[in-house]
């Protein structure tokens, strides 16, 4: 189970992104525990309130659980791992939230701790929590059978499709998948030793090397985002200079994007826009489909939870009534028998409440497994477009070169091709 953590305050912005259902299909407030309220803005409104006592800063510790993508994880294993968070990192008996998150099949979950101890009113300090939690996770790996990422077996061996949340961000603003941006990043790297190499491999994929602000070597995007070079190949800014030379010698990021807007824009502009008008019709079909699985799930689980919750009052009454009052409850004490009645509605309670999670798993777990192969499906779709996209990026490099030179790559490689030799005339 991979854990991700920061200190952080806004904590209205925060439960404000916990609950957002626009990017999540579905959002469910699992634990609020240690709050006088009792839903997910009033606790963090409260947490920032007690803040307010102190000099805190980053009042709020959260952390995302994210378990490997094809399997079904119970409840318990999510509340196991916020325990031995909550031991490890001294943070037991504090006041905190879980939320639930799903989404393209897959299922995660968000843990937050208030930091802020009510009787002390200070901070409760969290040193290396980062490498602690790594150490939670490898733990959690083993526990569960599942399998180590290489990431966790050697910190060198990292999967270039790990990013963070600000360049995830930053390709959703420019329209493109984050995952493939950095991996393009790379593959050009790979492929290049100088700077005019990496420079024109970029093109080719729709990226131009620029000089940036403050951040060295940048490449910018056709919608003209920046990316730092350094950070998405996890190289120092020296070893990228002495590849791709001095940064001043190349256009500024407002230069690159005139360039862009001059050279490439009017054709690919038009190119690109149909290029996503088809690709939109395509999946539309797939994106209906997935609205109203959605539908169709949500419906199931309130069904369930009514199902249960009717179920649940009815045992509780049943339980109820077999405590008996006046003179034959006191009978009952003396006797013993009220003991044994408690003993046994608590017994029945406690297998209830196992029995109504394990139905619940059990019917998330089937809407995963339906929801996933729908997500594969639309996966393929994308793949496809996006390879078309491809292409579209490397024509447009092409057809920049042409107008620059006046020639193309095949009459540059037939003009440095020697000519065929004839029959030798005249000897």
């Amino acid at each position: 189970m991979i854990l991700k953590a920061s200190q952080r305050s806004g904590a209205k912005q925060l439960g404000l992104h916990l609950m957002k259902t626009d990017e999540n299909e579905h959002v469910e407030v699992h634990e609020v525990s240690g709050f006088v309220s009792d839903d997910l803005m009033g606790a963090m409104k409260e947490a920032h309130a007690t803040s307010l006592g102190t000099k805190c800063k980053q009042h709020l510790f959260s952390v995302s659980l994210n378990p490997p993508a094809e399997k079904s994880v119970r409840i318990e294993v999510f509340e196991n791992a916020c325990n031995k968070i909550e031991e490890r990192l001294g943070l037991t008996g504090q006041p905190r939230m879980i939320v639930f998150h799903e989404k393209e099949g897959r299922r995660h979950a968000h843990a937050v701790w208030s930091r802020i101890d009510a009787e002390t009113m200070t901070a409760k300090p969290l040193p290396f929590f980062k490498s602690k939690l790594r150490d939670i996770a490898k733990e959690l790996y083993l526990e569960n059978g599942w399998k180590m990422p290489e990431g966790f077996r050697d910190s060198k061996l990292r999967d270039p499709r790990n990013f963070t949340l600000q360049e995830w961000q930053q390709a959703k603003r420019a329209g493109h998948d984050a995952k493939q941006i950095k991996a393009t990043i790379q593959e050009c790297w790979a492929l290049s030793d100088n700077g005019p190499a990496f420079a024109k491999a970029l093109e080719e994929r729709g990226l131009f090397l620029a000089q940036g602000d403050r951040r060295g070597h940048v490449a910018v995007s056709i919608e003209g985002e920046a990316f730092a070079i350094a950070r998405m190949i996890d190289k120092k800014s020296k070893e990228v200079a002495a590849r791709l030379g001095d940064p001043k010698a190349l256009r500024s990021v407002a230069d690159t994007v005139r360039h862009i807007g001059e050279t490439v824009g009017p054709r690919l502009s038009r190119y690109i826009s149909e290029a996503k008008r088809i690709a939109y019709n395509a999946i539309r079909p797939l994106n209906e489909q997935k609205l109203a699985m959605i539908e169709v799930h949500q419906a199931e689980r309130k069904k369930l939870d009514q199902m249960q919750r009717e179920r649940r009052e009815g045992e509780q009454r049943e339980r109820a009534a077999r405590i008996r009052t006046g003179a034959k409850g006191v009978w009952d004490i003396l006797t013993g028998r009220y003991f044994k009645v408690r003993k046994q509605n608590e017994v029945e309670a406690f297998f209830g409440l196992q029995r109504d999670r394990a139905q619940r798993h059990d019917l998330v777990s089937a809407q995963l497994k339906e929801r996933a192969d729908l997500q594969s499906l639309i996966g393929i779709a994308r793949d496809r477009h996006a390879r078309q996209l491809l292409g579209l990026y490397r024509d447009a490099a092409q057809y920049r070169r042409m107008s620059r030179d006046g020639q193309s790559d095949r009459e540059d490689t037939e003009r440095a091709r020697p000519a065929p030799r004839g029959p030798e005339l005249g000897r």
